[in-house]
C-alpha cells in the first residue's frame, strides 16, 4: 500500500474499478504507440520482429500478475479457463472476438467521420490497413507455422484465419496453378447496410491496400488484382473479389 499515493489508496470502489479498466486501456494504447514508433523509426520488418519478442516477454508476465491478484491460473500464456472450455464455446468466443474487432474498427471510422468528414475517415482507414494487414499476416504465419515464400497454398490458409473470416463468409476458386480468386460472399458491414436500405459502402480504396499488403506479407512474389469491389457493380453472390497470382 505504501507504493500508492494517498489519493488512490483512499479512492472509493467505483473510482478504483474505473482506474483498473483504464489501466488496461492505457497499457493497450501504450503498446500500440511503441509499435507505431518502432515501425516509424526502424521499419515495419523490424517492428514485427520486435513485437513478437515483446509480446512473448510481456503478455505472459502480465497475465501471471493478473492471475495472482484475481485468483485464476495461467497455462501456456493463457488463462487456464480458456484451455478448459469446450471446443464449441471456444469457437463462439472467437466469433465474438471477431465481431468486437469489426465493431471497434467501425466505431473508429465513425468517430473520425463525425469529427472530420468522410474523406479524412477513409484516409485514416486506408493508412491503418497499411500497418494492420502486414501485422495480421505476420501473426497468422506464426500461429500456423507457415513457411517463408509459402506461395498460394500459404495464402489460402492465411486468408481462412483472418479476423474477417470469423464474421464473414468467403470462398476461393482456383484459376490455374499460378492464381486463384478470393470472394467475399457475405460481408457483415455491407449486409447491415443493405438491411437499412443503404447503398454499398465504397470500400475499394481500402481493399486496394488491405489485400495486396496481406498477400505480400505472406509471400512477396504474390500480386493482387481487384476483380470487383464496391462501388463497382457486383453479382448477388459476392461483394468483392480479388485475384492472387504467384510470380517468379
Amino acid at each position: 500500500m505504501e507504493l500508492l499515493n494517498h489519493l488512490v489508496a483512499d479512492a472509493d470502489q467505483e473510482t478504483l474499478v474505473k482506474l483498473a479498466m483504464d489501466g488496461l486501456r492505457r497499457t493497450i494504447v501504450h503498446y500500440g504507440h511503441w509499435f507505431a514508433q518502432v515501425e516509424h523509426q526502424l521499419g515495419l520488418e523490424k517492428a514485427l520482429e520486435l513485437e513478437q519478442e515483446v509480446w512473448d516477454a510481456s503478455a505472459g508476465t502480465q497475465l501471471q500478475r493478473l492471475g495472482k491478484t484475481l485468483g485464476f491460473p495461467v497455462r501456456d500464456g493463457a488463462p487456464e479457463a480458456l484451455h478448459q472450455l469446450p471446443r464449441e464455446t471456444l469457437i463462439e468466443l472467437l466469433k465474438g472476438l471477431g465481431v468486437n474487432w469489426l465493431a471497434n474498427d467501425g466505431i473508429w471510422f465513425q468517430a473520425v467521420e463525425r469529427a472530420c468528414g468522410m474523406n479524412d475517415a477513409k484516409r485514416c482507414n486506408d493508412s491503418c490497413w497499411t500497418r494492420y494487414s502486414p501485422f495480421e499476416a505476420a501473426r497468422t504465419k506464426a500461429l500456423l507455422g507457415l513457411p517463408e515464400n509459402g506461395g498460394l497454398e500459404a495464402l489460402k490458409k492465411a486468408l481462412a484465419f483472418r479476423m474477417y473470416a470469423l464474421v464473414n463468409r468467403q470462398s476461393i476458386e482456383d484459376v490455374d496453378e499460378h492464381s486463384f480468386i478470393f470472394r467475399m460472399n457475405a460481408c457483415r458491414v455491407q449486409t447491415a447496410r443493405k438491411r437499412k436500405g443503404l447503398e454499398d459502402y465504397a470500400c475499394k480504396s481500402v481493399g486496394l491496400v488491405e489485400y495486396p499488403y496481406f498477400a505480400r506479407a505472406i509471400d512477396p512474389r504474390i500480386t493482387t488484382e481487384c476483380v470487383g469491389c464496391p462501388p463497382d457493380p457486383h453479382p448477388e453472390d459476392w461483394y468483392c473479389a480479388w485475384k492472387f497470382t504467384l510470380g517468379e
